[in-house]
C-alpha cells in the first residue's frame, strides 16, 4: 500500500493479515502478506532494489509524485501490479487516466473493513484466474511442442526406410526388387494407420466426431475384427476365438465399437506368438457390455503396462523392436470407453500373455452421456457425492 496516511496503511494491514479469499474456480485459497510506503518514491525504490507485488493499493495524492506518476513510472519500467486506487478526490478524467494506465478498480476514501476486502476480492479474483489461464496456455503449448515432435519422429522413421529402399532401386543393378517394394509398402501402411488413429483422436478429443446411436449386437463387430485380421493371424498360425453364443445388445455407435475391437484384436494377434491364440469374451450385464481380449503373447511388466493407454506411447524392447504401431490405438480405446462412462484395463505377464478389458454401458439415445445405474462388475461414479478438492494454499503480497 502506497499512502501517506500511515494509520491508515496500518489498519489495512491487520485487516487483510485476517481476510482469505477463496478462488473456488481454481481451487485456490488466497492470504495476504501487506507491506506500505507513505510516498511513491519510497515504493519505487523498492521495486528498483528488485521487490515484487502482487496487488497494489494506490493512493491518488501523494507528497511528490502522485498516483498517477507511479502508475506511469511502472509502465516505463515495464512492471504490471495489479493495481486499485485509493482516493477521496476522484474526478472523472482522474479515473479514465488512470484507467488508461493500468489501474483495475477504485476504492473511494473513506471506505468500511467490508468494503475494503470487496475491492482486494475482485482484484485477487482477476490475478489468480489470469495466471491460470496463462499456466493453462503454457502447458497448452508444451503439450502441442511435445505432440509434434513425437508425431514427426514416428512419420519419419518410416520415410527415412522407404527413402533407403527407394536409392537402393535406384543402383546400376539393384537386388531383387519386389522385397524393397513389399517393406516400402509396410511402412506406408504404418503412416497410413498412424494418419487414421490420429484423426480418430482428435475428433473424439474435440468433440467433433460425429455420433450415431443404435442399438448394436457387439457380436456383429467383434465378427468383423476378427475377419479382417483373420488373414494375418493365419499366416502365423493364431487361432482366434469368439465367446458371444448369445445376443450381446447395447445402445452406440457402430463405428466406435469398430475402432474398440478392430484395436483391441489388432493388437492381439501383434503382439501374439506364432502359434498362439486370442480369444474374444462379450458378456452382458445390466447397462453394461465387457469386452475382453486375451492374448499368447509376449506379454508386459508392470511397468510397461503402466504406461499403455498414454498417446503415442509403444512398448519398445527386444520383443517389439520389430512390430510397427502408432501408439494411439490403445489411447483411443480408453478415451471411447470413457465416453461410455467405463474404462479400458489391462492384465499383463511378461512372456505369458495379456488380457484387455473395456466395459461399456449404454449410451443415452442421442447423447453420448451414460445412464446413472451401473451393471455388476462395473463400479457407479457419483459425482455429485465425492468431495472436492482442497483448496491449495496461496499468498499474495
Amino acid at each position: 500500500m502506497v499512502d501517506d496516511e500511515e494509520p491508515l496503511c496500518l489498519a489495512v494491514r491487520r485487516i487483510l493479515a485476517k481476510y482469505q479469499a477463496d478462488v473456488a474456480e481454481v481451487g485456490v485459497a488466497v492470504t495476504y502478506d501487506s507491506i506500505h510506503f507513505t510516498s511513491g518514491e519510497q515504493f519505487l525504490e523498492s521495486i528498483a532494489a528488485g521487490a515484487g507485488y502482487d496487488l497494489l493499493l494506490l493512493d491518488l495524492k501523494l507528497p511528490g509524485m502522485s498516483g498517477l506518476d507511479v502508475l506511469t513510472e511502472l509502465g516505463l519500467r515495464n512492471r504490471s501490479i495489479l493495481t486499485i486506487m485509493i482516493t477521496a478526490y476522484a474526478t472523472f478524467e482522474t479515473a479514465v487516466q488512470a484507467t488508461k494506465l493500468g489501474a483495475f478498480d477504485f476504492l473511494p476514501k473513506p471506505f468500511s473493513p467490508e468494503e475494503l476486502r470487496y475491492a482486494v476480492r475482485k482484484a485477487t479474483d482477476q490475478l489468480i484466474i489470469s495466471r491460470e489461464a496463462r499456466k493453462l496456455a503454457e502447458e497448452k503449448r508444451q503439450v502441442r511442442f511435445n505432440f509434434i515432435s513425437v508425431l514427426a519422429h514416428e512419420l519419419k522413421a518410416p520415410l527415412n526406410a522407404i527413402e533407403g529402399y527407394l536409392k537402393i532401386l535406384q543402383m546400376d543393378k539393384p537386388p531383387e526388387p519386389l522385397p524393397l517394394i513389399d517393406r516400402s509398402l509396410i511402412r506406408l501402411d504404418g503412416m497410413r494407420k498412424l494418419i487414421f488413429d490420429l484423426l480418430d483422436l482428435t475428433r473424439i478429443e474435440s468433440g467433433q466426431k460425429q455420433r450415431s446411436f443404435a442399438e448394436v449386437d457387439v457380436r456383429t463387430p467383434a465378427k468383423a475384427a476378427i475377419d479382417l485380421f483373420a488373414t494375418e493371424a493365419a499366416e502365423r498360425g493364431i487361432t482366434i476365438t469368439l465367446r458371444a453364443p448369445d445376443p450381446v445388445e447395447m445402445i452406440a455407435d457402430p463405428d466406435e465399437l469398430e475402432i474398440v475391437l478392430n484395436n483391441l484384436v489388432s493388437n492381439a494377434v501383434k503382439y501374439n506368438r506364432d502359434g498362439g491364440s486370442v480369444t474374444v469374451a462379450l458378456v452382458r450385464g445390466g447397462d453394461t457390455v465387457r469386452i475382453t481380449v486375451a492374448d499368447t503373447g509376449i506379454g508386459m511388466n508392470p511397468e510397461e503396462s503402466a504406461k499403455l493407454f498414454t498417446e503415442f506411447v509403444r512398448i519398445k524392447n527386444e520383443d517389439t523392436i520389430k512390430i510397427l504401431g502408432s501408439g494411439l490405438g490403445l489411447s483411443t480405446v480408453r478415451k471411447l470407453a470413457q465416453l461410455y462412462g467405463g474404462d479400458a484395463t489391462v492384465k499383463s505377464e511378461k512372456g505369458a500373455g495379456s488380457i484387455f478389458t473395456v466395459t461399456l454401458r449404454d449410451a443415452v439415445t442421442g447423447d453420448a452421456a451414460p445412464r446413472d445405474t451401473a451393471g455388476p462388475g462395473v463400479a457407479a461414479t457419483d459425482s455429485a457425492a465425492t468431495s472436492p478438492p482442497l483448496p491449495a494454499k496461496t499468498q499474495l503480497s
